[in-house]
């Protein structure tokens, strides 16, 4: 008899790291549930892979959108092994003109949303008592950075909500992970350069490493915490994949002289 496939789960699938992530699940075997707020029947359709792929809309923020989706794609596939909360949303604001609406907006997508998830598709795991979610945070979810109040308590809440999933149901078969990306190349960082808030060199810089992320780099990351039989004894850990970036606490001039390469 053939094994049966694992399902996972992947939000904000329709463009950047969750694009990338659902196309390199899709490589592993997974059967995909992808979902986002536009239509993902072009992704879907560019995905190679052995695995089926339901695809769904939906404003993950919404309880009840999220109730119907872990109810259809449980119902769809008959389980699931792997949830990745990827999606989320960012704003570039000094924390004085931050209003209400924004701060909100962005709790709601990028930790709310995380949670409601965590909840519905967690207790589907914890019924049969395995599973592994990952949720995707960001080096701002481990250090301050300005002009960024919203999206950076977000993320550090969203490593608290995996630190607490992790003591909570660790015991009963369900690994609640995290990543913490540095600065990715993707459509995101786009729109944020677009508003004249950082440059490439700013990120660079900063980055040990001396490059940006790439999306593949996070998703590999990713993938390796959703397969228990690579990562089965990890849970509760905030990985940074950021190029040393939350390690290196250098000042700028000291970091970039570490880079020079002394004469032979």
């Amino acid at each position: 008899m053939a094994a049966t496939k694992r399902v996972a789960v992947v939000t904000g699938a329709a463009r950047g790291l969750g694009r990338v992530v659902a196309t390199t699940l899709a490589g592993e075997g997974y059967d995909l549930a992808l979902v986002d707020l536009v239509d993902l029947d072009g992704v879907a359709g560019a995905l190679a892979g052995p695995g089926s792929i339901l695809v769904r809309v939906a404003d993950v923020s919404v309880e009840q959108e999220v109730v119907a989706l872990a109810h259809d794609v449980i119902s769809h596939f008959g389980r699931v092994d792997a949830l990745v909360n990827n999606a989320g949303i960012s704003l570039l604001v000094p924390a004085e003109e931050t209003s209400a609406d924004a701060w909100r907006r962005v709790l709601e997508v990028n930790l709310t949303a995380p949670f409601f998830l965590c909840r519905e598709f967690g207790r589907a795991m914890l019924a049969v008592g395995s599973g592994a979610i990952v949720n995707v945070a960001s080096v701002a979810g481990l250090r301050g950075i300005s002009h960024r109040v919203a999206y950076n308590a977000s993320k550090h809440g969203l490593v608290g909500l995996t630190y607490t999933l992790a003591a909570e149901w660790g015991g009963r078969g369900v690994r609640v992970n995290a990543v913490c990306p540095g600065w990715i190349k993707t459509e995101m960082d786009l729109e944020d350069q677009g508003s004249g808030a950082y440059t490439d060199s700013d990120i660079t810089g900063q980055v040990p490493m001396a490059r940006f992320a790439t999306p593949h780099d996070v998703a590999q990351a990713v993938a390796f915490l959703c397969d228990s039989s690579r990562s089965g004894y990890i849970n509760g850990v905030a990985l940074p994949v950021d190029g040393g970036w939350s390690s290196d606490g250098s000042w700028t001039s000291l970091r970039l002289k570490a880079r020079e390469v002394p004469p032979r």
